[in-house]
């Protein structure tokens, strides 16, 4: 399913729902409509249960429950409050998420709940069994049209594709902070804001450039390699002075450029979006150590590529904030997080639409549609 169908999908399950919401009549169909019409689930039926029996003192029924992501739904009419205590059948009082807590304890230890959702049609309180204190996530019926994919979870099992991009992240995420490390180290002043600023800039046009390479936007695999190496090779004090020559071509249009330009900076793109827009950034001498760095653990033995774009932010995040680098370790986002926001918001439906674009066989048309989609692409 598209993005525009999710939506409006959503906005016409939450109309439809308005109002609605009678506990033992009307829950089946709510998560059957959920999970098929927003979610894209093609049989519903059996992807979810509902009514299995559960053994306590008695023989209770668990409201819905999802094996393949381990999810425990509670659900509630209406009417009722989640977040108060309910009495029960043997004369207890217990909230909606208290009570899906006491199924758990009784099932298998294998088929215990990693969610639990208490729901009343109106609203739906979604707690991470992983951080059992914590508070519950809230969304509600009204939202769902902008906020329907933080229910993704729901039905996204994760994959190995996940898992690979997660430990790739990790580790560039390692690299760029060693980077990061040993560049602060040769600025005269490291704690200056100035300087910090500077470095967090370097950081994001030095990721890039790794990235660029290997993703084929720039003209070869080993294109920023190859450059910094001959530089280098010549004098390693040169590093700095020629990245800020590279920062400024790759800003500049080629029929901007001076005719004069050396050929090995001619041949790199024309950047845009502003990433190397021109500013006055403190780049500092470059060591042995960190060209090393450069060419051999972030270049030759890595490969950048296999990283979704949609992990930058992750990787920039632990990188370029100075109080979680301080507090210890790095933070990072959660991949499945990141793609359960960006995918269905946009990422999806790129994906799509250049998987459409190279099948054209007319390669003047083919040209036409890809320099429009690059156009059009979200900075």
């Amino acid at each position: 399913m598209t993005d525009t169908e999710r939506k409006t999908a959503a906005i016409n399950f939450a109309e439809y729902w308005k109002d609605k919401g009678y506990e033992k009549g009307e829950s089946q169909p709510f998560w059957i409509s959920l999970l098929r019409d927003i979610l894209g689930v093609e049989h519903p039926e059996e992807v979810i249960k509902f009514e299995s029996k559960v053994m306590i003192d008695h023989t209770s029924f668990i409201d819905g429950y999802i094996a393949q992501t381990h999810t425990l739904i509670e659900q509630k009419s209406v009417d009722k409050d989640l977040r108060k205590p309910i009495k029960q059948s043997d004369g207890s009082f217990l909230t909606p998420f208290e009570q899906a807590k006491r199924y758990s304890a009784e099932l298998p230890y294998d088929d215990r709940p990693r969610w639990i959702i208490t729901c009343n049609f109106k609203e739906f309180l979604i707690y991470d069994m992983n951080k059992p204190t914590g508070e519950p996530e809230t969304i509600l019926l009204k939202d769902l049209p902008k906020e329907y994919y933080r229910l993704q979870f729901l039905v996204d099992t994760g994959n190995a594709n996940i898992k690979r991009e997660m430990d790739i992240s990790l580790k560039a995420g390692e690299l760029v902070g060693v980077l990061y490390d040993e560049i602060l180290k040769q600025y005269d002043d490291p704690k200056k804001e100035s300087s910090l600023k500077s470095l967090n800039t370097l950081c994001v046009r030095l990721v890039f450039c790794l990235y660029a390479e290997d993703a084929g936007i720039f003209s070869s695999h080993t294109q920023f390699h190859d450059f910094i190496k001959s530089v280098a090779y010549k004098d390693i004090e040169d590093v700095s002075d020629e990245l800020a020559k590279l920062f400024k071509v790759l800003d500049t249009k080629p029929e901007e450029r001076s005719p004069y330009l050396k050929s090995k900076l001619a041949a790199f793109p024309y950047v845009n979006g502003g990433l190397f827009a021109d500013e006055d950034i403190e780049i500092p001498k470059f060591n042995e150590h960190i060209v090393d760095l450069l060419l051999s653990k972030a270049s030759e033995d890595f490969n950048w590529s296999e990283i979704s774009p949609t992990i930058f932010g992750a990787v920039f995040e632990s990188t370029l904030n100075p109080e979680t680098r301080r507090s210890g370790g790095m933070h990072y986002t959660s991949i499945e997080n990141i793609h359960k926001v960006i995918d269905p918001l946009f990422y999806d439906d790129l994906k799509a639409e250049l998987a459409e674009i190279k099948e054209i066989k007319v390669e003047k048309t083919r040209n036409a549609r890809l320099e429009a989609f690059r156009t059009n692409l979200p900075l």
